[in-house]
């Protein structure tokens, strides 16, 4: 073979959702802190991205993480996360899966019954444990950054809905949490079309309607993503995340998870030491707790922790040919919607 450029690539997932991690085959990325990095792809050079996310080698319904030094004297590893858009900062189920990754390939030595692992995100550092046995990554406990309420019932005119109203929210990235209730439609299989493509939507007003900012890291700008939820009882919730170009995670998401406990805190239905499950679409679960309170730059923030299970199913190699014409990768409509431009 004439590989001109070749990346090892754990395929594992977290409770249902695809969070690949490229392993071996990047020496690192320009950048001093793991923000600049992210930034770096999304800014200069998005050539890593398309390779692995999209087409031919890539899909829609995954993610691939990138590994890399970290940034911090803290921490064991530093990672992020490429999707279908660009590159983002924070996910609970992406971190999962790195930190199973990490452990059962035997990057970072594993202790049982439990060993600590420290992400360096450009969201910030995320202290993970894991529960070990004979080997095995049993599941992974994150303490996630502080995630704080930006506005309650922002209300969003649709053509389809009327008002609707939103949470906006920062819980790794920055969501907009909608009761699924007042769009007529329920968090299951059957509507994941549906949903995807209203969440989608919404998003793309929402960031024209409203302007969010986190107050320690100004690059972070934007609402990722809209999360439908729907309360199952007083201490669970069913989630179903949008995300761009239009698919929805599989995973109940953790960084989503984490932005509703602070919406829920903000309006006292949960506090110190409360303990809710978060359902995805397809049924899988992540615990959710609120372990304290912070503050973020003066903003009253909750800390919560998440805890899920990954599993690894496959170790790949991909490859670049210097003759193949899709070396930059591609997205059709029939899968990916409309796509972005440029890709």
């Amino acid at each position: 073979m004439r590989w001109k450029k070749s990346l090892q690539v754990v395929g594992v997932h977290c409770e249902g959702e695809i969070g690949k991690v490229i392993t071996g085959g990047v020496v690192n990325i320009p950048g001093k802190t793991m923000l600049d990095k992210m930034n770096y792809i999304n800014e200069v050079d998005d050539s890593l991205r398309k390779l692995v996310v999209l087409e031919p080698r890539g899909c829609l319904q995954m993610s691939v993480n990138l590994l890399l030094p970290p940034t911090h004297p803290d921490a064991h590893a530093g990672f992020i996360v490429l999707q279908a858009d660009k590159a983002h900062p924070m996910s609970g189920s992406n971190s999962i899966c790195v930190v199973t990754t990490l452990l059962e390939m035997g990057m970072v030595p594993m202790q049982e019954p439990e060993t600590t692992v420290v992400l360096d995100t450009p969201a910030g550092l995320v202290t993970a444990r894991a529960a070990c046995k004979d080997g095995r990554c049993l599941s992974v406990s994150l303490d996630m950054v502080p995630a704080f309420v930006e506005q309650l019932d922002v209300e969003v005119e649709t053509a389809e809905h009327g008002v609707i109203r939103a949470d906006l929210a920062f819980g790794g990235v920055y969501y907009a949490l909608v009761d699924v209730e007042q769009t007529g439609l329920t968090i299951e299989p059957r509507h994941a079309r549906q949903l995807a493509d209203l969440g989608v939507a919404l998003r793309e007003q929402i960031n024209r309607q409203f302007r969010v900012q986190h107050p320690l890291y100004p690059q972070i700008d934007q609402v990722a993503y809209v999360m439908f939820r729907s309360r199952v009882s007083d201490s669970a919730y069913q989630t179903c995340t949008t995300l761009p170009p239009g698919r929805v995670d599989r995973s109940p998401c953790g960084t989503g998870s984490s932005a509703n406990l602070a919406t829920l805190a903000a309006r006292g239905l949960a506090e110190t030491g409360s303990q809710l499950t978060s359902h995805s679409i397809i049924g899988s679960e992540f615990k959710v707790q609120m372990r304290g309170t912070s503050e973020v730059a003066g903003r009253p923030a909750v800390l919560p922790r998440v805890q899920g299970r990954a599993w690894i199913y496959s170790i790949e190699q991909h490859g670049v040919d210097p003759d193949d014409p899709l070396a930059g990768g591609f997205m059709l409509s029939d899968t990916w919607g409309e796509g972005f431009p440029g890709a």
